[in-house]
């Protein structure tokens, strides 16, 4: 699959895990310093939402979305993850007044991993990873188009479908 950003090509490292695989396990920080990984949520469904950066309006307007309507699902776990720094991810939660499990991923090892990771802007394809109790990977979007927003509907209906 290609990605671009305003129609211009990008080169991403890594290769995305399939629908029905074992998604791949992480570790990264959160901002209490925490290191959060996949397996901590065994047993609950995580929808992981990433943005390239979390200070454009496009990766805002995904995570508020993602805030307001996947945030308090009951047996989902939202996590959203960026490359930006936990002093970008701070403001910006604290200027928009949203406490929410925000990882950073500066050096792109979650990018990698899950086949994301643009180098060259030190950034992610935007993307959505819905995992079940089990660790399966049971729903992916990676949206093309840097700029465009990914299908929110259809990710909320596969975590709650995975619950």
């Amino acid at each position: 699959m290609e990605f671009t950003r305003k129609g211009t090509p990008l080169k991403v490292e890594g290769t995305q895990p399939a629908v029905g695989e074992q998604a791949p396990d992480f570790s990264l920080k959160n901002l209490k310093d925490e290191t959060i990984g996949l397996s901590q949520f065994k047993g609950k469904v995580v929808l992981i939402s990433v943005v390239p950066d979390i200070d454009t309006r496009v990766c805002a307007i995904q995570t508020k979305a993602f805030n307001a309507d996947a945030n308090d699902i009951e047996g989902v776990q939202l996590i959203t993850v960026s490359t930006n720094t936990k002093e970008q991810q701070e403001k910006w939660c604290a200027g928009e007044g949203i406490e929410m499990e925000m990882l950073h991923d500066t050096d792109q090892t979650f990018g990698k991993t899950y086949g994301i990771a643009i180098p060259e802007l030190n950034a992610l394809v935007r993307s959505v990873f819905v995992i079940d109790g089990a660790g399966k990977l049971v729903y992916k979007e990676a949206v093309a188009e840097m700029v465009e927003e990914p299908d929110y509907d259809k990710a909320i209906e596969a975590a709650k479908a995975a619950r």
